[in-house]
């Protein structure tokens, strides 16, 4: 079998490492059929191959233990910076293959040169905290999402987000589904949103960001961040699935000095399922790699899916070195509250992105008072002080309602 390599010690800089999850009748057939569909081969011998070839370029399956099968491919495979071949090639119509039942693509290791010539996060986890100045104190950021997460018009929104901000967030972000509906237009909704930011920010003294959703074709998308940028915005964000790489590259190579929020919006489609697809820890690399500032990741304790593992994993491994990149800025979100505080804190650490929307706005003091009582339990968390103790003093947290209880 010219494919299959066990025992082969693949060097990290001349390969790319990837990890799969296989259900087939046959291991070794499925693997040798993997790896020749995904690198240079074909279902029947052909007199166009050449040793030469098949050495430099053919993949290695190089271990099968159990169901899970590692295949190194030659570098030279791959064209850098390009997102949607690497997945043409790593995770393309192997999916569809007939000797498989079930096939999921778990990790990839990338060379340290071909990552490094992706342009990766314009600013990281880093960059988005020297922004807001909250580099010193090194505490979680703290955002929500304008809601109800469609509906209200330009006005309404910018006034969300002002009490928002006012109560103390730094962050605040359209909702995956808002862009330029005929209820609240694009360049009418960021228009008055900045506005009211640059209002909270004189009146707190504190740095804010918000994330208006450019998400669409790759012109429009280049239109709206141009925009932004026009306006004075720090943040855009793009649906990075349903956009593409390839337009997520596109907005990314413009180097607007803006930072990138990216969404996972129907990542799930092919990533919830633990036997077949593509798991959200590849994902979250290549979204690292094409260039996120910040990524949703899970939560553990929210309403979102996610093994406390799995999400921890995605939390180390975009926080981790990889070739020249910057570490990403893992945002946190799906039904949050003051009261989930102490658990991601104790779960993530502080350098997460804590995100709330009904956990906010759900508050009976309004969206301001909640905003300050996500503030507050941020400030317990970090003097260690027990959400119930510090709530005595604080009048937004002890007023949380009754189903956030901490």
């Amino acid at each position: 079998m010219a494919f299959l390599k066990l025992g082969f010690a693949p060097d990290p800089e001349k390969y790319v490492l990837c990890t799969y999850y296989v259900e087939a009748p046959d291991l070794k057939k499925a693997g040798e059929e993997l790896g020749a569909e995904s690198s240079i081969g074909t279902w029947t011998k052909i007199g166009t191959m050449k040793e030469s070839i098949l050495e430099k370029l053919g993949a290695r399956v190089y271990s099968i233990n159990k169901n899970i099968l590692k295949i190194a491919y030659p570098v030279d495979l791959f064209e850098e910076n390009n997102m949607p071949q690497f997945l043409s090639d790593a995770a393309g119509n192997i999916f569809g293959m007939k000797s498989v039942q079930n096939l999921r693509m778990l990790d990839f290791e990338v060379p340290k040169a071909y990552a490094s010539s992706f342009l990766g996060p314009e600013f990281g986890r880093d960059g988005v905290r020297e922004a807001l100045g909250t580099k010193a104190s090194r505490r979680p950021h703290i955002g929500t999402i304008v809601k109800p997460k469609v509906g209200l018009n330009p006005k309404e929104t910018a006034k969300v987000a002002y009490e928002s901000w006012a109560g103390g967030l730094d962050f605040v972000k359209d909702d995956e589904n808002l862009t330029s509906q005929k209820f609240c237009p694009f360049e009418e909704r960021v228009s008055m949103v900045l506005d009211a930011k640059d209002k909270a920010q004189s009146e707190t003294g504190e740095k804010k960001m918000y994330a208006a959703n450019i998400t669409g074709s790759a012109e429009v998308m280049l239109n709206r961040a141009e925009y932004v940028k026009e306006l004075g915005g720090n943040c855009i964000m793009i649906d990075i699935i349903t956009a593409g790489f390839s337009g997520f590259q596109y907005i990314r190579s413009h180097n607007f000095g803006m930072a990138i929020h990216a969404h996972r919006a129907m990542y799930a489609a092919f990533a919830r399922n633990p036997k077949h697809g593509i798991a959200m820890l590849p994902i979250a690399k290549m979204a690292r790699m094409c260039g996120a500032d910040q990524l949703h990741i899970g939560t553990v304790v929210g309403k979102m899916e996610g093994a406390k593992d799995e999400v921890l994993a995605i939390h180390k491994s975009i926080n981790s070195p990889m070739g020249k990149l910057k570490p990403l800025f893992s945002v946190c979100s799906g039904g949050l509250a003051p009261a989930n505080v102490p658990d991601l804190l104790k779960i993530f650490g502080p350098d997460i992105v804590i995100q709330a929307g009904g956990g906010i706005h759900g508050h009976p003091d309004g969206t301001r008072a909640g905003a300050a009582a996500l503030r507050q339990a941020v400030e317990a968390g970090m003097k260690g002080i027990p959400l119930s103790e510090y709530s005595k003093t604080h009048k937004e947290l002890a007023r949380s309602p009754e189903k956030w209880k901490m």
